[in-house]
């Protein structure tokens, strides 16, 4: 299993790219940042200097979207980083929440993102694609890796990821929900007529590592993470309002927490103390993310492998990012590599 680090990119952006040599220096593997352009700093520019800084991190954004940025200026964004620092990143990439929402624009839709999975690729790995009715080419690229994952939750969205992507990354850690969306994702590739093992599978989640199992220390790690159930749940609202609650369609284990919530500020978006999600009970938090001393992190963990899970991308939004980082390189990592 490799494992990933997840930031946001809040300034100073030192910080940003001292703890990412902090954690390939512990055994990480990737870098991820998230790309929401009036919530935080221009992501791509920070990931130049952590590629500049580390000799083997993978970087990329968890994630960028069709709407922010033209297809080719992303394509080239990727490429110009790639041709500089050896192929070394990734394009992660969904439908576009914060990015999007809090610029005043809805999401793009599932046809937009697959056509732009396809155009960025093509063009950053240089060959040509069609751009709102142009063809184009980078001419300068000269072999170009650029591997694109697609974050995924409901039927149509994963069904996509398996036909198209070359990775799915899944924001949550809940054991039977993997379960049932990494089949979903891989039976759809099976019927594109795809490898689906070649599908790389990235969970991310808040991990949060306690020094015991004690009520006082589990409760405050809970409170540390409990932002991720109010942001995966905008995207959980998304699904009930397309599909129903009890369609069949979505697991009610995905969508029944949420019948208490009553709207979300972005401005506290992916950020510990967040006062829009107290609809998020204790029990979603211990499911959905990963919290306790090193062993229960190492035990859920195999569990995720076992299911054919290939990366784990810890968030590390709360109060012990460094933290974190270091509990893993000596406790987790070796566990699971």
């Amino acid at each position: 299993m490799d494992f990933g680090l997840v930031l946001q990119t809040d300034p100073p952006a030192a910080e940003v790219v001292a703890l990412m040599r902090r954690a390939e220096d512990a055994g990480f593997r990737y870098g991820w940042t998230f790309d929401s352009a009036v919530l935080w700093q221009e992501p791509f520019v920070i990931h130049s200097q952590i590629l500049a800084r580390t000799d083997r991190l993978r970087v990329g954004p968890m994630v960028t979207n069709p709407g922010t940025r033209t297809w080719e200026v992303t394509a080239s964004t990727f490429a110009t980083l790639n041709e500089m620092f050896g192929n070394r990143t990734v394009c992660g990439i969904g439908r576009g929440d914060s990015a999007m929402r809090v610029a005043g624009r809805r999401p793009d839709s599932l046809a937009r993102l697959g056509e732009a999975i396809g155009v960025i690729r093509d063009l950053a790995e240089g060959r040509e694609a069609v751009v709102g009715g142009a063809a184009m080419r980078l001419p300068w690229v000269r072999n170009g890796r650029l591997p694109v994952w697609m974050a995924a939750y409901g039927p149509k969205a994963l069904a996509l990821a398996g036909q198209r992507a070359d990775g799915f990354i899944l924001q949550l850690a809940d054991v039977f929900l993997t379960e049932w969306m990494v089949r979903a994702v891989r039976t759809a590739a099976a019927e594109a007529g795809r490898d689906p093992a070649a599908v790389t599978v990235c969970v991310a989640a808040p991990a949060y590592v306690t020094a015991d199992d004690s009520p006082a220390a589990l409760a405050h790690a809970r409170e540390q993470c409990r932002w991720f159930g109010g942001m995966v749940g905008n995207h959980v609202a998304d699904l009930v309002a397309r599909y129903g609650a009890r369609s069949g369609l979505v697991p009610e284990e995905l969508t029944a927490y949420i019948a208490r919530r009553r709207g979300y500020d972005y401005r506290h978006h992916g950020r510990s103390g967040n006062p829009d999600t107290g609809f998020v009970p204790d029990g979603i938090v211990d499911r959905f993310c990963l919290i306790g001393p090193p062993e229960a992190h190492v035990a859920k963990l195999r569990r995720l492998r076992a299911l054919g899970v290939d990366q784990f991308a810890v968030y590390a939004m709360h109060d012990a990012r460094r933290g974190v980082v270091d509990a893993y390189g000596a406790h987790v990592i070796p566990a699971l590599t």
